[in-house]
């Protein structure tokens, strides 16, 4: 592999098809924007494939419009051996006006598999600025949080049982 690249934006217009009864686009809609950005961002810097193993913290903070212009945005903020945190961001607009406003975020993990669908090792992203450092922090801060979440929706789950 040449070259990681460590971010992407994919853009293109919502379309009729994406609207719910409401008359804007629906979450898995979005949701599936950011599955593909996050997939097109993690193999640009593996240079392998990748699979989606968490999908949270995803904020819907403005809705998206028929004829809007999109925005997704992905960048890796954090890589382990075969996993890599990337940050989205889905922005919209009116194609004539440009005036983006921010409409979703969230953090995907997505992980590196070889042809039998195993993790398989990835090139280790470093942070070399300020606000690079402070994703990364934030990313293993956000890890940590899951890892508790996680522990306790187990326990729940054998209390259930």
């Amino acid at each position: 592999m040449a070259e990681q690249q460590r971010d992407i934006t994919l853009r293109f217009l919502a379309e009729p098809g994406d609207v719910n009864f409401g008359g804007k686009v629906h979450g898995g809609a979005v949701m599936k924007w950011v599955d593909l950005a996050a997939y097109a961002c993690s193999a640009g810097w593996s240079g392998k494939y990748c699979i989606t193993a968490y999908a949270g913290g995803i904020r819907f903070v403005a809705p998206i419009h028929v004829g809007n212009l999109v925005e997704v945005s992905a960048k890796v903020i954090y890589t382990g051996t075969s996993s890599m945190h990337i940050a989205l961001d889905v922005q919209a607009s009116d194609p004539k006006e440009l005036n983006k406003t921010l409409t979703t975020h969230c953090i995907v993990i997505m992980v590196a598999v070889d042809a039998n669908g195993k993790p398989t090792k990835i090139p280790e992203w470093i942070p070399e600025t300020e606000e690079d450092i402070k994703l990364r922090d934030s990313a293993i801060k956000l890890m940590n949080m899951r890892k508790e979440i996680g522990e306790e929706m187990e326990m729940h789950v054998k209390m259930l049982r």
